[in-house]
């Protein structure tokens, strides 16, 4: 039986402004600009400038209020705030003052971002030459006689990937022929045009897989040899991968030396002429044409004799204020008709746009003090790595650790952390590179596990790539260092740092 009842419950939600501080947070610097520009799209009352310096903010929040919205725990459901009549209590004295009407000291919004005044920023727009293209000029300087031979191989080139393969089935070729173009073919006519398509450059492209591949470059460096000693090197590299593909690709050098009777010097010789091949022809072309991906750090820290000092990444962070045409509009408030209701509604538009423009100029001087704060602690309590660089430094450190220290909710210090990076004299570091989980050593000291993969990979780079350590053996050299942890840990440990096992690091 269903019934009806009234409960009543305390249920903590987020206003729009609350979810908005949140997000603001989750910024990094490189898109924190656009961000910007689009507030200030969406809100004709925002624009680039400094505020005057006796304009107050709207909204009458102190940094410690703004910080209280951060520190509360998040939920995506939030309170529709009610709007009620203001107009009869407005008071324009909080959106006029003197001084506000000034221009901003720019001419173009454009010049904030340019490192020194009056430096010009130039785009150079690079002229890329794609991947299908350069296989497409190659093959315009064929003699092909028939329209069907230019119709097919048009068809491959456009089926080879960016890495420079034709992973299709050459049956799959024949039908897609037939049902597109209405082509008919045999797979011999296709083999044809595939075998010319292989001869261009880079060498290597059209390759069905990375056997293939590798022999159509071993081929061609080949028929271009003229010493009779790289020859004989390539011939037998030859022989390598057609007849012990498997063997090489899994490491299994005794088997390829004793089938091919070779000496350890040669063995070691053929592997380096295969090791040298490209096994992705096309892969330089694929990435020449995307935009390149730079890392733009959010804070900077700088060791000055001892003491470190950190800066926040301001640069694509404009000054902001409300925009002086809106205040104009305010002043004349009292020339109007109060009881006129289309100028009611202007104001309160008006009045709507600059209270969201002033509280998003607060919002944005919050997320800056929070950032600083946070990386401030983050700094204090890995002040041994900053001061040398040795990751061995790195103290065990979670989101709870920072949390605590700047009173803001764990989730809050986790959208600070998150694809911010830092710039030191070591290096440009995620902010995530200084969170670990801790392990105890036998001597009862808490150390990071950051510390213990630095050790993990010293031992595998030292070690004798003639007879690399098992991961049995690496779990007891760790421990003789006091660092007692399972095998399993060590291979997990190990995938983390992308080490391969021992078989794959054995050299010749």
């Amino acid at each position: 039986m269903q019934r009806q009842v009234q409960k009543i419950s305390l249920l903590q939600k987020l206003s729009p402004q609350q979810i908005q501080l949140i997000r603001l947070l989750e910024y990094p610097a490189a898109t924190l600009e656009d961000r910007i520009k689009e507030e200030i799209e969406d809100n004709p009352a925002l624009e680039m400038g400094k505020e005057s310096p006796d304009e107050q903010p709207l909204n009458e929040k102190t940094n410690e209020e703004l910080k209280d919205d951060f520190s509360q725990e998040e939920n995506e459901d939030y309170i529709n705030e009610d709007g009620n009549d203001e107009f009869d209590n407005l008071d324009i004295s909080e959106y006029v003052k003197e001084g506000d009407d000034e221009m901003p000291d720019y001419s173009d919004p454009q010049d904030y971002y340019h490192a020194e005044e009056g430096e010009k920023l130039q785009f150079q727009h690079k002229q890329e030459t794609s991947f299908f293209d350069v296989l497409m000029n190659q093959a315009n300087m064929l003699n092909l006689k028939e329209k069907k031979e230019r119709q097919i191989i048009d068809f491959i080139i456009g089926s080879i990937d960016d890495d420079g393969y034709l992973r299709r089935d050459l049956d799959a070729l024949k039908d897609d022929l037939y049902f597109k173009l209405n082509i008919n073919v045999n797979i011999n006519e296709i083999k044809i045009i595939l075998n010319k398509i292989q001869e261009f450059d880079p060498p290597g492209v059209a390759a069905r897989d990375l056997q293939e591949c590798l022999l159509i470059q071993l081929k061609k460096r080949d028929a271009k040899n003229l010493d009779n000693a790289s020859h004989e090197l390539d011939q037998l590299a030859i022989k390598v991968l057609e007849k012990y593909f498997n063997e090489f690709t899994k490491k299994h050098f005794s088997k390829i030396q004793k089938g091919l009777s070779l000496s350890d010097e040669k063995l070691k010789e053929i592997i380096d002429v295969i090791v040298k091949l490209n096994p992705k022809p096309g892969a330089i072309f694929s990435h020449s044409g995307q935009m390149e991906q730079y890392i733009i750090p959010d804070f900077y820290v700088y060791n000055d004799s001892g003491v470190l000092n950190i800066v926040l990444n301001q640069k694509n962070a404009p000054e902001l204020r409300v925009n002086s045409y809106y205040r104009e509009m305010f002043k004349d408030f009292n020339k109007g008709t109060k009881n006129d209701k289309n100028h009611k509604e202007t104001v309160m538009f008006v009045k709507q746009k600059i209270d969201s423009a002033k509280w998003f100029i607060d919002a944005i001087k919050q997320r800056q003090k929070t950032l600083e704060e946070t990386m401030t602690r983050i700094v204090q309590f890995q002040e041994s790595f900053f001061l040398t660089g040795d990751e061995s430094n790195l103290k065990p450190m979670v989101l709870r650790d920072i949390a605590e220290r700047v009173a803001l909710d764990i989730s809050t210090v986790s959208r600070v952390v998150n694809s911010k990076y830092v710039q030191t004299e070591f290096g440009t570091f995620s902010l995530k590179h200084f969170f670990s989980e801790s392990i105890t050593t036998d001597s009862g000291d808490e150390v990071s596990t950051r510390e213990v993969k630095k050790i993990l990979s010293d031992i595998i780079n030292d070690e004798n790539k003639k007879s690399p350590y098992a991961d049995e053996k690496l779990m007891e050299l760790l421990k003789e260092k006091g660092y007692n942890i399972a095998r399993r840990t060590v291979t997990k440990y190990r995938e983390q740092l992308n080490i391969p096992v021992a078989r794959m690091r054995k050299e010749v």
